[in-house]
């Protein structure tokens, strides 16, 4: 377990590998723990951070530091307390909502950025993530299999009211225009049976910039890389090989890799 101290409170991370910063956010049912599939398969070529944010896992639990304003500041305090330059961000559900807005306020920090489950507005936010239980939620995400239980087991870890003051705070965000806004190479991923946000349609992602790309997981619901692990660890490396300021868009188009991925 690996822990830093911040504002006189502790943050949770874990960390694999060498090489280029590469973090992990979560979502609102979660912890770091259900990246290890793929912070095990990127940290052969990357560093892999995976933070519990405040409220969640082992980190602090204190509501004045819930806040959508505080997570951010927490991602921005540790990258430079680890003295990060340049990172590629990889979010999850609420951790693909800081990820869009920390790339829109620190551009020059992040190099590119996917956001997986990304809610294109607060109706695609399942009414049960805000009423649920951590329990409940884990429940319906997760489920008590096997292979799930390590992750099942952090995230009824966290504070209900961090899930509900960073859902609050997605009132203040147009999360319709926010994809439309970064200019960081931007690969979007959603699961076709995820019962807890539900597919952007056609239109807004026909609307989104050329240095972005969705990609839809037909056997997947809300944890892709969970699901569908060796697809969502193949993509993820396609992703992180482009050079810098590419746009994904070519990702899907290339018939080689769509047959490693199937």
């Amino acid at each position: 377990m690996s822990a830093i101290i911040l504002r006189d409170e502790i943050i949770h991370y874990e960390v694999l590998g060498r090489g280029k910063p590469l973090i992990f956010l979560h979502d609102w049912v979660g912890s770091w723990r259900y990246w290890i599939p793929t912070m095990q398969a990127a940290s052969l070529s990357f560093r892999t951070y995976a933070i519990d944010l405040w409220g969640f896992g082992d980190t602090a639990k204190n509501p004045e530091n819930y806040t959508l304003e505080q997570q951010l500041e927490l991602l921005n305090d540790f990258m430079n307390e680890l003295g990060m330059g340049r990172v590629a961000l990889i979010g999850h559900g609420l951790g693909a909502v800081l990820s869009m807005l920390f790339t829109l306020r620190y551009p020059n920090c992040v190099d590119r950025v996917m956001g997986v489950s990304l809610p294109m507005d607060e109706d695609a936010i399942h009414p049960r993530v805000r009423s649920g239980s951590p329990v409940e939620l884990a429940d319906w995400l997760l489920g008590r299999n096997s292979n799930h239980g390590a992750a099942w087991s952090e995230a009824t870890k966290a504070d209900p009211k961090a899930i509900l003051l960073t859902l609050t705070g997605l009132q203040s965000i147009d999360l319709f225009g926010l994809p439309g806004r970064v200019e960081t190479p931007m690969l979007l991923v959603h699961g076709l049976n995820d019962p807890a946000i539900s597919l952007p349609d056609a239109d807004r992602i026909a609307g989104l910039p050329e240095n972005s790309h969705q990609i839809i997981f037909e056997q997947s619901g809300h944890y892709p890389m969970l699901d569908e692990t060796s697809k969502f660890n193949r993509l993820l490396s396609d992703f992180l090989s482009l050079l810098s300021g590419t746009s994904p868009r070519q990702l899907q188009l290339k018939e080689e890799w769509k047959r490693r991925v199937r």
